[in-house]
């Protein structure tokens, strides 16, 4: 019973009687580190941004500011920065192929001359976006996926916002919030 008893002790002293050791955080290292490159991230925000002007001014009915972001998703697809893409070569072959399709369609966009022709061409850069995003895993922030059952003589069409919000690209302002979201892409580190 003694053996008992100053085995208890001597088990309590031991997981009680050690050093408290306080676990000091660098306030120099973020929390939450990006798992593609700054100069990747700030690239494909760059496309990002060019895209989300090009689905606004859709949803405005601009046709000359919309033939004018179409160039600048151009210009952002091009200088995304894939050499800075952290992933295997199979990632990198996968977003190739989006990021060329996406400048094809934004090139087309910008040579179509009424605006639901543009919307058409929209409808297919979005769709790559949304893989595109999906195979990079972006992680800067939340993309929202969006979709109209009645675009395209209801044939239903999607897009991407950095809202929950429903602004209508595909209709503008004759139902500028029919839609829904249907995914929110969040690859941020939780």
């Amino acid at each position: 019973m003694k053996r008992i008893v100053l085995f208890s002790l001597v088990s309590i002293m031991a997981a009680c009687g050690g050093e408290d050791k306080k676990t000091e955080v660098d306030k120099d290292v973020p929390l939450v580190q990006s798992k593609n490159t700054s100069a990747f991230s700030e690239s494909f925000k760059s496309l990002l941004t060019s895209y989300y002007a090009l689905k606004d001014h859709l949803v405005q009915t601009n046709d000359s500011l919309a033939t004018s972001s179409a160039q600048q998703v151009v210009q952002a697809a091009t200088g995304l920065q894939l050499k800075d893409l952290k992933a295997d070569s199979s990632i990198v072959a996968m977003t190739k192929t989006y990021v060329e399709t996406i400048v094809a369609e934004a090139q087309g966009l910008v040579g179509e001359k009424t605006i639901e022709e543009k919307r058409k061409s929209f409808q297919m850069i979005s769709d790559n976006m949304y893989d595109l995003i999906r195979t990079v895993r972006y992680d800067q922030e939340v993309v929202y996926h969006q979709y109209c059952p009645m675009a395209f003589s209801d044939a239903g069409a999607y897009w991407l916002s950095n809202t929950s919000d429903i602004k209508n690209p595909y209709f503008g302002k004759k139902m500028l919030e029919c839609g829904e979201v249907k995914d929110s892409l969040d690859f941020r580190v939780q």
